[in-house]
C-alpha cells in the first residue's frame, strides 16, 4: 500500500519535492540542449562571428557532424549563416540571432532553476 501511495504521490506536480525539478528538466529546449549545439550557440554568444572551420576547431567535431547541428541550428533560426568567397577560398560564417539569444538566456535559467531544484532536494 505504501508503494502505491508513494508513486501516486509522484503522479501529481504538487505532491513531490522532486517533480518541480522534473517538470523543469522537460521545459528544456531540447534544439539546444545536444551538446554540440550547445557548443555552437555558446561560442557564438561571446562572439560576434566564427567561421566553420573556427567552430569545428573548438568543438572537436567533424566537417558533417557540425554540419548537421549546425543546419538544425539554422532552420531554428537560432544562428545565422553567411556563406562568401575570400579570394578563392570558401568561407562560411555563423552568427547567433536575436531569437538564438533568447533562447540560450532561456536555456540557462532553466538550468540554473534545476541545479537549485536538485541541489535543495
Amino acid at each position: 500500500m505504501a508503494k502505491s501511495n508513494k508513486a501516486e504521490a509522484h503522479s501529481r506536480p504538487h505532491a513531490s519535492r522532486s517533480r518541480p525539478a522534473q517538470s523543469r528538466a522537460a521545459d528544456l529546449d531540447r534544439l539546444i540542449h545536444e551538446p554540440i549545439r550547445l557548443g555552437i550557440v555558446s561560442a557564438l554568444a561571446v562572439n560576434d562571428t566564427m567561421t566553420f572551420n573556427q567552430l569545428k576547431d573548438l568543438l572537436k567535431t567533424t566537417d558533417g557532424n557540425l554540419s548537421v547541428h549546425a543546419r538544425k541550428l539554422e532552420d531554428g533560426q537560432y544562428i545565422a549563416c553567411e556563406k562568401y568567397f575570400e579570394g578563392r577560398m570558401p568561407r562560411t560564417e555563423y552568427r547567433l540571432t536575436a531569437a538564438g539569444r533568447r533562447a540560450l538566456e532561456t536555456y540557462l535559467d532553466h538550468m540554473e532553476a534545476l541545479i537549485r531544484a536538485t541541489r535543495e532536494s
